[in-house]
C-alpha cells in the first residue's frame, strides 16, 4: 500500500502547480524526457494498452513544423518553450497485446471494429497524457497543454508514414516562467458536482 505524499508533494502535483504560458532558458534533455516516461509508463491503462505515442520535440525545427499547425496564440508558445510534446494515439494498440497483456492470449481479438479501437485508444492515450502531465510535475518540470491545432495536419506532418497514429492532444514542457501564468481560476466545491450514494 502506498503513502501518502506530503503537503509539499501535493502543492507541486495539484494545489500549487500551473499551466505555463512560457519557460525559462532551461534546456529539456532526452534523459529528462526519458525519466518522464518511464513515470507515465507505469500509470493504469486499461488491459495495460499503453496506447498513447510521444513525440517529443526539442529542436527548433520540430517545434516551428508543430507551432505552424497550431493556432496563433498557440503557435508562439510553442516556438519558445524547450520543449513540446505530442500526445498521440495508436488505433492499433491491439497489436501490441500479446506482450502487453500475455495472461489473456485472446485480448488482441477484443477490440473487433474501428469504433471500439477508437474508443478504447482515445480514452486511455487521454489518461497516459494526464499521467505526463503529473509526472512532469513531479520531476519538478511544467507543462501547457492544448488544444488549438489542426490534427489533421498535425496526423500527416507527423505520422504519414504511421496511419494508424492519430495525434489527441499537445504541450509545452520546460522550467515555467511564473509571469506568464493567469490567476487561478475557479474550482468547484465538493457538493457542487459530486454525490456520495
Amino acid at each position: 500500500m502506498g503513502r501518502p505524499l506530503d503537503d509539499a508533494g501535493l502543492d507541486t502535483i495539484f494545489r500549487t502547480a500551473r499551466t505555463y504560458n512560457g519557460y525559462d532558458d532551461t534546456p529539456v534533455t532526452e534523459a529528462d524526457i526519458r525519466r518522464i516516461y518511464d513515470l507515465v509508463k507505469m500509470g493504469p491503462t486499461s488491459a495495460n494498452q499503453q496506447s498513447a505515442r510521444f513525440v517529443w520535440l526539442t529542436s527548433q525545427e520540430s517545434k516551428d513544423k508543430l507551432a505552424d499547425l497550431s493556432s496563433n496564440t498557440n503557435a508562439a508558445k510553442i516556438r519558445k518553450a524547450p520543449a513540446a510534446v505530442i500526445i498521440a494515439m495508436d488505433l492499433a494498440f491491439n497489436e501490441h497485446l500479446p506482450w502487453l497483456f500475455p495472461h489473456a492470449p485472446t485480448a488482441k481479438d477484443w477490440f473487433p471494429d474501428d469504433a471500439a479501437r477508437y474508443a478504447q485508444a482515445f480514452r486511455n492515450s487521454s489518461l497516459q497524457g494526464a499521467y505526463f502531465i503529473i509526472a512532469a510535475r513531479a520531476l519538478g518540470f511544467d507543462t501547457g497543454p492544448m488544444s488549438g491545432f489542426d490534427n489533421a495536419k498535425v496526423d500527416a506532418a507527423f505520422f504519414s508514414d504511421q496511419p494508424n497514429l492519430k495525434s489527441n492532444f499537445i504541450s509545452t514542457l520546460g522550467h515555467g516562467d511564473p509571469s506568464t501564468i493567469f490567476e487561478r481560476l475557479p474550482r468547484p466545491e465538493f457538493d457542487q458536482f459530486n454525490r456520495v450514494v
